[in-house]
């Protein structure tokens, strides 16, 4: 990492100017800028893993200092120590939660973005990087079949993304009728419902009242409605589905679930957080029937839309509801009321990074049809990694594999098992896979969304069991 010359002194204090431009400067960009890219095309990247505390201080010491380490030990300090006490998220037999498999394309223009200083909180002062952004939006809100006048925001996650349809919910529910605005609220979701759901109404102040098996049904909904007493069926304003689970990836019945939603008037919100991207699959869209109908849905691309971390696509039906609950008033925001499109007015947040860049980006790139070729190719990888575990002498399926996750059991293991091949897994660079549980059982979990994963790579962790 020494640069051309020696290494580079660390200035004085007194002499440091953050912001000036200088020969330092230039040989740390050029640095940055070569580390960057030999990473993105790294193929397949380590996989690496975390670290103990005890472990990182004795290897990397104190890194805030009052005089500073210098940009080039900075950044040694990270290539040669930190950053391999990272996942590799992008690894393509890295299956466990849901990973991540950001484009190149859309990797390399994250730093774009970063360079570019861009507020993308308003139209005033980001309006070229907002017109981007909600090209990136229109495409999506296409695919779920929402009208010409929806819109929406990209936020940091499906948390945000959830927490900011559910609030413009409520707003709607209590400005409509005025006798609301000091109730307590009541959303209704099913039991396999994201965990962000409940903290929603936590945070909320709300109530939660969770129903259904692991599909939520429109029968579920009504029947849970029904026993509801009357106060608390004054309080209830919206239903929260989903659009994949992250545990099975199963979809709710969505059709059954607006048909109650509608006749209940209840705003109908659809957390598409992790499957949300199989709507861009014609194999599996028809599952998907009857979101057109929702009031909000959320998608993350940094999940199976192949953008980098930070990103969840919000949108709403009716993006004046949400620009009522959300557009922040101030003396000194006045000048920004009237602007074409406002990103601040549609979540619960100001300062906003243009974050849906990238996936803008990618998209004008490489064009949608690859999105779909790339999101179908996880599909058929599934369906063959079900297969090969049905195969499997030791291994048998859970529940059908659903979108682009397998749940399966290795026959007569316990949870240490799990956990000491799991850890070895890991250790030994093969793959990271973790436990989970469905029905209080310890089982293993596959999740892809990777297009570089293979059936190579699943036939190598499956000889392992």
């Amino acid at each position: 990492m020494e640069p051309p010359g020696g290494r580079l002194s660390t200035p004085k204090l007194e002499e440091i100017n953050v912001h000036e431009i200088n020969r330092d400067m230039e040989v740390l960009t050029q640095a940055i800028v070569r580390y960057a890219i030999d990473r993105v095309r790294m193929d397949p990247p380590t996989l690496d893993g975390a670290r103990p505390e005890a472990e990182l201080q004795a290897m990397a010491g104190q890194t805030v200092t009052e005089d500073g380490l210098g940009g080039l030990e900075a950044l040694r300090i990270f290539t040669d120590i930190l950053a391999p006490a990272c996942l590799s998220v992008d690894h393509p037999r890295l299956l466990a939660f849901v990973p991540a498999a950001p484009t190149e394309a859309a990797t390399l223009f994250d730093l774009v973005v970063g360079a570019s200083s861009i507020f993308g909180g308003t139209w005033m002062e980001g309006s070229g990087a907002v017109y981007a952004e909600n090209q990136a939006l229109r495409w999506i809100a296409d695919l779920a079949g929402f009208p010409a006048e929806a819109g929406g925001v990209f936020v940091s996650g499906g948390t945000a993304g959830n927490l900011s349809a559910l609030t413009a919910a409520r707003h709607e529910w209590r400005r409509v009728d005025a006798s609301k605005r000091s109730m307590r609220g009541l959303i209704v979701s099913s039991k396999g419902a994201h965990a962000s759901i409940a903290q929603a109404a936590h945070v909320m102040d709300a109530d939660l009242v969770e129903t259904g098996g692991h599909r939520l049904t429109g029968e579920d909904v009504a029947s849970a409605i029904s026993e509801l007493s009357s106060e608390d069926r004054s309080r209830l304003f919206a239903v929260a589905c989903t659009a994949g689970t992250t545990n099975l990836g199963i979809i709710d019945e969505m059709d059954g679930i607006a048909d109650v939603c509608e006749k209940e008037s209840l705003w109908m919100h659809v957390d598409g957080a992790y499957g949300g991207a199989g709507l861009a699959a014609p194999s599996v869209r028809r599952a998907y029937n009857g979101i057109e109908r929702a009031d909000s849905f959320i998608v993350d691309p940094h999940k199976w839309l192949f953008a980098p971390f930070d990103c969840c696509a919000l949108i709403y039906r009716d993006p004046g509801a949400a620009r009522r609950a959300h557009q922040q008033k101030g003396d000194y925001l006045e000048v920004l009321y009237d602007g074409e499109w406002n990103p601040s007015d549609y979540a619960h947040h100001l300062s906003r990074r243009a974050r849906g860049l990238p996936l803008w980006f990618s998209l004008a790139t490489h064009g949608t049809a690859a999105y779909t070729d790339a999101v179908e190719r996880s599909l058929q990888v599934t369906e063959q990694a079900a297969q090969m575990i049905e195969a499997h002498p030791n291994l048998e399926m859970v529940v059908p594999a659903q979108l682009s996750i397998c749940v399966f059991r290795r026959c007569g293991w316990t949870l240490e098992d799990y956990n000491a091949w799991s850890d070895k897994l890991l250790s030994d660079g093969v793959g990271f896979v973790t436990p989970t549980k469905h029905e209080g059982e310890t089982v293993l979990r596959f999740c892809i969304v990777n297009p570089r994963t293979g059936i190579d790579d699943i036939r190598m962790i499956l000889d392992t069991l």
